[in-house]
């Protein structure tokens, strides 16, 4: 498996010889309207041309429809055969948006070797919960591949400590910005998620990403290194990847 960070929540996964693309955010930075009254978004640029962000990728796996996930300049560039995997409630959304090849995923869904098992989260807690609408993560498992749970935009909750303890994932993906809307406390999870992550399945190893990308995100890379340092948490454990940065596993 080969996980490249591309910023946000855009990853190209490598995974049992197929090639997915997550969460596609490709607008330029400052081309959406700022979230938290700070700057516009994205806070940064690409690390890539858009052009060798899609290039090979066999589908897409979208964990929700957020502008910070899919946005305009994704859904005007992939081409509209490329199959989409999504949570059911976007479907509609993605068809009409002219993609031709959208695949809700309602519980499990096989794509040849592959299995791909939908999980549900948390996007915040009390009243920004149903705000901010339902969220998907997804496990991956192949034959010869470690599994791989992708928590997606969620808080630490029940959800993900099932997924942990039913799934049992070699590698889990979390977005770690610990990102806050006005008032609503964390929507993603912070670095004291993350480690109840890291406590929580000792036998994974835990890749943080969706930082230091929008401006209402309150956890930097270096902070959260820093906590996992005073909560004992080894690096080696905690892969906290920049942007462009590829890790093999």
């Amino acid at each position: 498996m080969e996980i490249q960070l591309i910023r946000n929540a855009t990853v190209r996964l490598n995974y049992a010889k197929r090639l997915f693309l997550t969460d596609p955010m490709l607008s330029a930075a400052g081309e959406i309207e700022s979230f938290a009254g700070i700057s516009r978004n994205p806070t940064v640029e690409l690390p890539l041309p858009v052009k060798k962000v899609l290039f090979g990728i066999d589908a897409v796996l979208a964990s929700h429809m957020h502008r910070d996930h899919f946005d305009r300049a994704a859904l005007d560039q992939l081409p509209k055969s490329v199959p989409v995997y999504c949570q059911p409630h976007d479907k509609d959304r993605l068809s009409s948006e002219g993609f031709r090849a959208v695949f809700p995923i309602e519980d499990e869904l096989e794509i040849e070797d592959i299995t791909i098992i939908r999980t549900s989260g948390r996007h915040g807690s009390g009243r920004w919960q149903e705000i901010l609408g339902p969220v998907s993560g997804f496990v991956l498992q192949a034959e010869h591949e470690p599994t791989l749970y992708w928590a997606g935009d969620t808080i630490w909750s029940r959800e993900v400590r099932q997924a942990l303890d039913v799934h049992r994932p070699e590698v889990v993906l979390v977005h770690a910005s610990g990102a806050e809307m006005s008032g609503s406390g964390p929507i993603v999870m912070n670095a004291e998620h993350v480690g109840l992550v890291c406590r929580h399945a000792p036998h994974a190893r835990v890749v943080a990403i969706h930082m230091e990308a929008l401006d209402h995100g309150k956890v930097s890379r270096s902070l959260l290194r820093r906590f996992a340092l005073e909560q004992g948490i080894p690096e080696e454990r905690l892969l906290i990847p920049q942007d462009g940065e590829t890790l093999y596993l």
